[in-house]
């Protein structure tokens, strides 16, 4: 169909009228009185239209870091961290650092991770032993100071 024109000319520069600037101006000003708001007053259960806190701190440069994580003594006498993740264990660490108070003073509650380890990796060690470990390292001027200090918060035997 080469050669062949439709007869129309081409229409050239297509303005923006009135109305569709208007329009593009209340969505900037909604969008950014949004941003703010949620920076002011909301959580980062507001994101993104809320402060994502949790990549917009700093640590002081004399502070302490805490790290939660799960060791497991295993079958095969091997002692291993709990992959706190859906293909590992089947919680993710989020899960057992909010839920941090309740393992505490329930340690029964750490017999799910066994579980899901057992039901996502029936082929590998199972786990025997969990123990919920707080890691507290050190900062001094910005730098660490030594190697973590574990603490073990609870400890649960693992029923088959």
């Amino acid at each position: 169909m080469a050669g062949v024109t439709s007869g129309q000319e081409p229409a050239g520069d297509v303005r923006l009228g009135r109305v569709g600037k208007g329009l593009r101006v209340l969505v900037a000003v909604v969008g950014i009185g949004l941003l703010i708001n949620g920076s002011v007053r909301a959580s980062d259960d507001a994101w993104p239209f809320g402060p994502m806190s949790q990549y917009a701190m700093s640590v002081p440069d004399d502070a302490s870091i805490t790290y939660t994580r799960i060791t497991a003594q295993t079958d095969a006498g091997t002692t291993v961290d709990v992959p706190l993740n859906i293909e590992g264990a089947g919680v993710a660490r989020a899960e057992i650092e909010a839920r941090t108070g309740e393992i505490v003073k329930d340690p029964s509650l750490l017999q799910q991770v066994a579980d899901g380890w057992a039901k996502k990796h029936p082929d590998k060690p199972q786990y025997v032993k969990l123990e919920l470990i707080r890691d507290t390292t050190q900062l001094v001027k910005g730098r660490v100071e030594g190697p973590p200090t574990p603490e073990v918060l609870a400890t649960w035997e693992v029923r088959r």
